[in-house]
């Protein structure tokens, strides 16, 4: 693996596949007697999650709370 300019590195796709690392999952990189490890980050929200977060926070989730599916997709397509 090269590091490149900004300090990354490519986790090759056979070990993303064998750990279950996917992109937007948090992992550190640990100091362990010399040695770096990458190991992931536990109780770390998934992808999904974050974006469900921050759309429940968003202004836009109170003009709709409450409002069936339907209704939010009348809104949308503005029918």
């Amino acid at each position: 693996m090269l590091l490149n300019s900004k300090g990354q590195v490519t986790i090759p796709a056979a070990l993303r596949a064998k750990y279950n690392l996917h992109e937007g999952d948090e992992v550190d990189v640990i100091e362990d007697d010399g040695v770096l490890r990458i190991v992931r980050v536990e109780g770390a929200e998934t992808p999904g999650q974050r974006l469900v977060r921050r759309m429940r926070s968003s202004r836009v989730s109170k003009d709709v709370d409450g409002m069936s599916t339907d209704e939010i997709m009348e809104l949308l397509r503005g029918d």
